[in-house]
């Protein structure tokens, strides 16, 4: 199905984007600990650096962790059903979790607008950065997790259809 696939492709860029993001978070913390150690001077920005960038990576990578299964499941109980009661359960707990997640990125759209608009700021340390980036990410990380959630949601129809799913392309 061509739409599993154009979300699965945003979905695994995004994974991809998040983790590339390890690498300007040790670089944060490589010089928080040489300035504050060696130096004896800590940064202003580090903390701040760490925990919008580490928050950027988990929110861009949740819907990646949908994709490919590494999410915490019960696998006890779902290794003794059959696929199509797993595809139906799934599909309910889908249907369940959606609206939560609609309310979710609809809300964070409106946080992230009215942060963007007053240029809020931290408030967590002098360097006190603005903070609609990190909204903005917030609100397209719980966006991706929608609509990963609508391919599972798509998935799980073709299963209990007995249609094939979509290949996965090669990495």
């Amino acid at each position: 199905m061509k739409l599993i696939q154009a979300i699965e492709s945003l979905t695994r860029w995004a994974g991809w984007v998040g983790a590339i993001l390890i690498f300007p978070l040790v670089g944060a913390l490589v010089v928080e600990v040489f300035s504050r150690y060696v130096i004896g001077r800590p940064t202003l920005w580090a903390f701040e650096i760490s925990y919008m960038v580490m928050g950027a990576m988990f929110m861009l990578g949740m819907a990646n962790a949908l994709r490919i299964g590494h999410h915490v499941s019960v696998d006890l109980v779902s290794m003794q059903l059959s696929d199509k009661t797993n595809a139906l359960l799934r599909m309910i707990g889908y249907v369940l979790f959606l609206p939560i997640l609609a309310w979710l990125v609809w809300e964070l759209f409106h946080y992230a607008l009215q942060a963007f608009n007053s240029n809020e700021r931290s408030g967590r340390s002098a360097w006190n950065p603005i903070v609609w980036p990190i909204l903005t990410v917030w609100f397209i990380g719980f966006t991706l997790l929608a609509l990963q959630v609508i391919a599972e949601l798509l998935k799980a129809v073709a299963i209990l259809r007995g249609q094939p799913l979509p290949e996965e392309p090669a990495s």
